[in-house]
């Protein structure tokens, strides 16, 4: 069965070597943990570099998912119900076309995970089989995975695993790693809910499964990253880190209308004396507040009355 991971394999591999040569011709021992751990947090960098696009990409999305709760909501309201299939086709056609219409998508903010997850199957895949000193797919040679899976970083090979481990301080080393990847995680989610939510769309279905989301990721690397190599916990890590500071810049510039950090955003413009230009997303909240006029009916009567002439 071929490998479909092949490609990107052979280009992480060929980025890990390149960063790697690099550093061992800055004088760092090409055998040591410095050198590799160096290696993945430049991995690291050019990967979310890569990805800062789709970052903001995926930012717009969610502001434009609060901005259009009040019209999504209409829409269930519209078809609250009505269980037959003509109805349940026609409602999830005309909210596929309200995503399309704003840009949106409830899943806008699992884009960077997702795009993320061949990249780190694939370096789990090159280091698991380099810890037992397999040759990769391209640039990652037999000395180089020895190279690997011998060196170590602050008393761990980064080859081991927390399960794998057989000393008391690798455990401790790998378990502090696990809390803070898993950590790290859930205050970049918690800092985008509290920071840049509506709190008018709080109670929405897309706020709701942001909050369980909160939750869920966290767990899941709390008990998959005993598992994990200390070198993919070391990629793991910083990237984690890298959406902290790239989301705390983001949210800073670019925040939700109506959240704490568009508040915060506009009292910083007013101290500066600048005034910050009303955007589409906050106008299609306040149309959506605010009530359509009645129109009066015509009687009969004054619609068949003819108008005066003038002259008369």
């Amino acid at each position: 069965m071929p490998d479909i991971l092949m490609p990107i394999k052979w280009l992480l591999e060929a980025i890990l070597v390149g960063f790697h040569t690099g550093f061992t011709a800055l004088g760092l021992d090409g055998n040591s943990g410095a050198a590799w751990v160096g290696s993945i947090v430049g991995l690291v960098l050019l990967v979310r570099t890569a990805l800062i696009p789709l970052f903001v990409k995926q930012i717009k999305s969610q502001r434009n998912m609060y901005a259009i709760q009040p019209e999504l909501k209409k829409l269930a309201d519209k078809y609250k119900g009505k269980q037959d299939r003509e109805s349940r086709e026609k409602f999830a056609r005309e909210q596929m076309d309200l995503y399309k219409k704003h840009g949106s998508s409830p899943f806008s903010s699992c884009l960077p995970l997702v795009a993320q997850m061949p990249v780190f199957f694939s370096l789990y895949s090159i280091l698991n089989e380099a810890q037992k000193g397999a040759h990769g797919v391209g640039a990652l040679t037999t000395d180089l995975a020895n190279s690997f899976s011998h060196a170590t970083f602050l008393g761990a090979r980064l080859s081991e695993t927390f399960m794998t481990a057989t000393s008391l301080s690798v455990r401790i080393l790998a378990a502090v790693m696990v809390i803070l990847m898993t950590s790290s995680q859930f205050i970049t989610q918690r800092q985008l809910m509290a920071k840049n939510q509506n709190p008018a769309t709080s109670s929405s279905q897309f706020a709701q499964t942001q909050k369980i989301m909160l939750y869920v990721f966290p767990i899941i690397f709390l008990f998959s990253g005993v598992f994990f190599p200390l070198g993919v916990m070391f990629y793991w890590l910083v990237s984690n880190f890298w959406t902290m500071g790239q989301q705390f810049i983001v949210i800073r510039n670019m925040p939700t209308p109506g959240s704490i950090a568009h508040k915060e955003r506009e009292a910083r413009l007013a101290k500066r004396g600048k005034t910050e230009k009303s955007e589409p997303a906050a106008e299609v909240q306040q149309i959506e507040d605010k009530p359509a006029q009645r129109t009066q009916p015509i009687s009969k009567a004054r619609a068949k009355k003819k108008p005066q002439n003038k002259g008369k």
